[in-house]
């Protein structure tokens, strides 16, 4: 770094090799830092200072005597000051091996003209201290935003969002894409999540929309002739937070590709996932593994079976088994009376639960009603005799067949959950998770990458009683148009795929319908007319209609591949300026309302809720 008269090193730069010089005191050169007083400890006439600046942390010496002192010892934590002095080596017993600069200290010592503390900005009383790592109210800590980034966890997480964001640029530029930029002010989309508006002055009346994802720019690319398409995209959508989710705005790895299958897709982005992962997994230390390529690839069909749902983490050892047919016409009424309805019976299994009380199960059973559905059923076992009120109608023969098809061992306890197949799945996928948990079997120091594939092209909506689209309605068909004629809509599939890691959905991509007899066909099946499909597709359709290549793609989120990274629990720690649940800005009160004159030159007028 080059001297000037704020520094001429930074708080983590200097090492034990820079106090060497020449013999003479008052001929070394002195060090000049500048930083945030992170700490302040006065131990016996002695003020030592922690100065911490974006690089680390350096230790200030002073005695009462130092050219300075009264200057420091009155200034607040976090103010910003300057410090110029000689650096020292620390004796034996003072090095602190937690810091990078631990061997060191700087003394202003008054013997060269230039030492000396100088404040250049004072700082007031902290609504929340910077030193230590106490939790503290989200209110708070989004409202001074500027001060929890100052913190090490929170400030290190940013950097490396950064750091992940140049290693999949450079990633994505090695595997042959070109990065370009979509507009940010377009057409509101009739598909997906809640748009936001944005009202046109010079058009009055009218509203574009922000994008929910450059879905149909980064396919008339591909139209356009353009092979292989990427971009760090902003996207947003008006809907709620959750853990995993940022409400209003998020980044994702928006990629683009002509002429490929599924095959090439996967082929293209594993790679880049897989090497970033590889080059992040210690972070702070963690020391976590990556799985193998080429990546797992799961049917939708058997994910639901196997694992509940359709983002499974494969941490977690356990798998569910369907046992609906163990209970036809069995001695526990209940089941068979559901099954001879047309429910299903998932087993999820409990290992070496042998010792655990009849509470561990009570308590599961519990959970299952606390998150709104009827219980989970449960049977006992201890060296091979099975217990619990299932296990007393089924008998010892029955529970020892759905012991075997499970593949359990003598003291493996069970969960069964019962119900409508898609109700039964739910909460036996939530059950394997809990119990993994509670039994801590998920295994911390992996990520698990996996494809989902296969999902249906179409599903039955009870509600409307009619066919409708499962998941993404421009997708190709497997079977393409001869499987739309002679198929059963329900049994066809979709090139679609998600990429899940460690029970996390990265993102959701297709091989897309690039043929409008086709695209018009798949619509109709769900109750569409051409002239709807003409009129809400009108830029892809029409753009179909000359030339287009096969093409597909995906977009993983950026902000969650970071949260893995970092083994962040929300995606707010990931964030620089996240907002909060309401999706409210605290730190810049947004929203906040327009002036009247705003409002007049949009043509707008505000109606209050009636």
């Amino acid at each position: 770094m080059t001297p000037n008269c704020y520094r001429t090193h930074n708080c983590g730069e200097l090492r034990l090799q820079n106090t060497i010089s020449n013999e003479v005191a008052e001929e070394r050169p002195p060090v000049r830092l500048s930083g945030w007083i992170h700490r302040k400890r006065d131990h016996g006439g002695l003020l030592f200072i922690d100065l911490r600046d974006h690089y680390g942390i350096t230790q200030i010496v002073l005695h009462p005597s130092s050219k300075g002192y009264e200057v420091a010892d009155n200034a607040r934590v976090e103010s910003v000051i300057t410090v110029c002095g000689e650096l020292l080596a620390r004796s034996e017993d003072q090095v602190n091996a937690n810091l990078s600069t631990g061997e060191v200290e700087l003394m202003p010592s008054g013997l060269h003209p230039d030492h000396g503390v100088w404040v250049q900005s004072s700082a007031s009383e902290l609504p929340m201290p910077v030193f230590g790592e106490s939790d503290y109210p989200e209110e708070t800590r989004l409202k001074y935003r500027y001060l929890d980034l100052r913190r090490e966890r929170l400030h290190k997480n940013i950097v490396l969002r950064s750091n992940v964001i140049a290693s999949i640029r450079r990633r994505m530029i090695e595997q042959g894409f070109t990065e370009f930029q979509t507009p940010i002010l377009t057409a509101s989309s009739p598909e997906g999540a809640r748009d936001y508006l944005v009202p046109s002055r010079v058009h009055p009346g009218k509203f574009y929309a922000l994008p929910q994802a450059p879905q149909m720019f980064k396919q008339l690319l591909m139209v356009a002739g353009f092979d292989r398409y990427f971009q760090i995209a902003p996207c947003f959508r008006d809907e709620d937070a959750r853990a995993d989710r940022s409400p209003g705005e998020f980044y994702q790895l928006d990629f683009e590709m002509s002429f490929v299958t599924q095959d090439d897709v996967f082929a293209a982005i594993e790679p880049v996932l897989h090497g970033v992962f590889e080059e992040f997994a210690d972070f702070e230390g963690k020391g976590r593994t990556v799985s193998a390529l080429p990546f797992k690839r799961i049917p939708y069909r058997e994910s639901m079976l196997k694992y509940g749902n359709d983002k499974p983490d494969l941490r977690n050892p356990l798998l569910i088994t369907d046992v609906s047919d163990h209970f036809k016409g069995s001695g526990f009424g209940r089941f068979a009376s559901m099954v001879a309805e047309g429910n299903v019976v998932r087993a999820i299994p409990a290992p070496a639960t042998n010792e655990k009380s009849r509470k561990f199960f009570d308590d599961m059973n519990s959970w299952a009603q606390g998150e709104g559905f009827p219980g989970l059923g449960y049977a006992t076992q201890k060296d091979g005799v099975f217990g619990g009120p299932i296990a007393n109608n089924h008998g010892q023969d029955g529970m020892k067949a759905i012991a075997d098809a499970m593949g359990l061992g003598p003291n493996d306890g069970i969960f069964f959950a019962a119900g409508k197949e898609a109700q039964a799945a739910k909460l036996a996928g939530l059950a394997r998770t809990r119990v993994a948990d509670q039994l801590e079997l998920i295994d911390k120091s992996r990520f698990e990458f996996c494809w989902i594939v296969d999902f249906p092209m179409f599903e039955y909506d009870e509600e409307a009683k009619k066919v409708d689209f499962s998941h993404n309605p421009f997708s190709m068909p497997q079977g393409e148009m001869d499987a739309l004629e002679t198929m059963n809509p329900l049994d066809i599939l979709a090139y679609q795929y998600d990429i899940v890691c460690n029970g996390i959905e990265l993102s959701s991509g297709a091989i897309r319908n690039h043929r409008p007899d086709i695209m018009y066909k798949a619509f109709e099946i769900a109750g569409y007319t051409q002239v709807e499909v003409d009129t809400n597709f009108s830029g892809m359709i029409n753009a179909f209609k000359l030339g287009a290549p096969p093409h597909g793609g995906s977009a993983p989120g950026i902000d969650r591949i970071v949260m893995l990274l970092a083994d962040e629990p929300n995606i707010r720690e990931v964030i620089v300026f996240p907002m909060n649940q309401k999706a409210e800005d605290l730190m810049m009160n947004a929203p906040a309302p327009a002036t009247p004159k705003q409002l007049r030159e949009l043509s707008i007028r505000v109606v209050a809720d009636s």
